[in-house]
């Protein structure tokens, strides 16, 4: 696991300080700590696997996050479970910590598996032809597919990845390499 990245941005610079140590002492992880000038100059190249956000940066961030939901997990004082984002409880003791880290770390392979692999090679179709800018009648006819077969498509890529506007679809399939 060592060859992971992971980005910890939060305003609690302790919790951050204790975080990284976590990482690196209990899974050998280098980790590394950003403030939100990071996301004003990120570099997808250089994508890491997980960021650690608190609820603050998450906000005033939310376009940076929303198609990251699968590599985010915000930093939480209470065991609320949040279906939009995976969450960390900052107030548990360490050794819950350390087992709630590992279960996301185990986690992060296997949603990374499936999100490359959710999407059917039709719906990677569909996805660079709205990513290029194309309406319904056109991917349906790009396609050679009913205008209705288009929208079963475009249904099951917004509950697949949970990704309803088309920016985000498009900002997605950039990201991920699609177009």
């Amino acid at each position: 696991m060592s060859n992971l990245k992971v980005i910890i941005l939060t305003h609690n610079t302790l919790s951050a300080i204790g975080l990284r140590s976590i990482f690196e002492v209990a899974f050998g992880i280098s980790t590394y700590i950003a403030n939100e000038k990071y996301i004003k100059s990120f570099a997808s190249h250089k994508e890491p696997h997980l960021f650690f956000v608190d609820a603050t940066t998450l906000v005033a961030n939310l376009g940076f996050f929303l198609p990251r939901k699968a590599k985010t997990v915000v930093l939480s004082h209470d065991h609320n479970s949040n279906d939009d984002f995976m969450t960390l409880c900052v107030s548990d003791n360490e050794s819950d910590i350390i087992n709630a880290i590992s279960a996301l770390l185990a986690g992060d392979h296997e949603d990374e598996k499936r999100t490359a692999s959710t999407l059917s090679q039709r719906e990677i179709d569909v996805l660079k032809l709205i990513a290029a800018g194309k309406i319904n009648k056109e991917i349906a006819q790009e396609l050679n597919i009913s205008i209705n077969t288009v929208l079963s498509h475009r249904k099951n890529i917004t509950a697949k990845l949970g990704i309803k506007s088309i920016s985000g679809l498009t900002f997605y399939a950039m990201m991920n390499g699609i177009v």
